[in-house]
């Protein structure tokens, strides 16, 4: 399915209008209930059994003191560029199923919209390991647009809706239900179902051990902190997903980072870390619902185009400057690129980026640093 091409257009800001979420609110007590069929295994976006597998990562070649593609720092230990995938995981959200595990390890993290009003993460991982991440919960079709740019990525989940997965198994993505590999699952203790599946990333990559290739770099980075017409410095960045994802971004100058809070609440991992991020991408997608209904209550697929000759506003915050302007993405295995305002390439600070896309009827608003 493809949807009609969006426009693009400034970025929306300031005022806080949650159309998005006044419709989606009505399923989002159904969440916990989503369908799940750990079947076989992408796919088109509208803009919107049990195998024993090795546990072990994959080796690394290339020259020591190689820089990480996905993060545009040096690879963990001065070591080679890993000789594989890049991985990503499918990461619940959902306010029972926080605090999650292994974040803050990813290379970059996507905030994705889904039914009922709430977000859910796909963290793409690469030079790192994370010993536990979760909880792992389903896949969705608007995944296929946001890993379609990593080459052919494994994507890590617990089942999802039969078209779902159709069309994943019709995409470049390598389709890795962890329902299917049971010696992979760990269950942490105290947690419940259907937050009680995870796993680490050694064992996740272990399922397709013969897998080399490494995913081209998606954004481009530079330690030169950007200035002129569009910049402007930043202390906070409120994203209002919902009344339960209201995300904000502050700013920390000795961290040279964004910390993640929900409203004034620090969003804390198991290990009891707080969510950083050296970037922050708002990007502006149109959605759309359905045709697919997600949950027993009817709460329909959200869908947005994300590569189909697809563009719209976005925001950049890094180093305590947002950088406005437009992103673009013509098809499904190209890099999305990020324009300043100038029309010049928008380079991001070195480190974990965590990409918020945000549906154009919710108004993302920044704040200058106080003082």
């Amino acid at each position: 399915m493809r949807p009609a091409t969006p426009n693009a257009r400034p970025p929306r800001r300031r005022t806080k209008r949650l159309r998005w979420c006044v419709a989606a609110l009505a399923a989002a007590l159904a969440l916990a209930g989503c369908f799940s069929s750990p079947a076989p295994a992408p796919a088109h976006h509208h803009r919107s059994a049990a195998t024993t597998v090795p546990t072990t990562a994959t080796t690394t070649t290339t020259a020591p003191g190689a820089t990480c593609p996905l993060t545009g720092s040096p690879v963990p230990g001065g070591g080679g560029v890993p000789q594989r995938p890049a991985l990503a995981v499918k990461v619940t959200n959902f306010l029972t199923g926080r605090p999650q595990s292994g974040l803050n390890d990813a290379d970059i993290v996507f905030e994705e919209p889904v039914e009922g009003g709430i977000t859910r993460f796909v963290a793409v991982f690469y030079c790192q390991q994370a010993p536990l991440v979760g909880p792992i919960r389903s896949a969705r079709n608007i995944d296929i647009g946001i890993l379609g740019e990593f080459g052919a990525p494994l994507l890590a989940h617990v089942g999802g809706i039969q078209p779902v997965i159709d069309d994943i198994a019709a995409s470049p993505l390598i389709n890795v239900d962890v329902g299917a590999h049971g010696t992979v699952i760990q269950h942490p203790p105290g947690r419940v179902a259907p937050y009680s599946t995870y796993a680490s990333t050694a064992a996740l990559w272990g399922i397709e051990p013969t897998d080399t290739t490494p995913p081209p770099a998606v954004f481009t980075y530079s330690d030169t902190v950007p200035s002129g017409a569009g910049v402007s410095p930043v202390g906070t960045v409120a994203v209002p997903f919902s009344h339960n994802s209201t995300v904000v971004w502050r700013y920390d100058a000795k961290l040279h980072a964004f910390q993640r809070y929900y409203a004034t609440k620090p969003d804390l991992l198991a290990t009891g870390a707080q969510e950083t991020a050296a970037n922050v991408v708002v990007q502006f997608v149109q959605v759309t619902y359905g045709p697919w209904a997600e949950n027993q209550t009817g709460g329909l697929e959200v869908q947005a185009n994300l590569y189909d000759d697809a563009s719209g506003p976005a925001e950049v915050f890094r180093s305590g400057v947002e950088v406005t302007g437009t992103w673009s993405r013509s098809s499904l295995s190209e890099a999305t690129q990020f324009t300043s305002a100038a029309g010049q390439p928008i380079s991001l600070q070195p480190g974990q980026t965590w990409v918020e896309l945000v549906p154009d009827a919710v108004t993302v608003t920044a704040t200058p640093p106080s003082g």
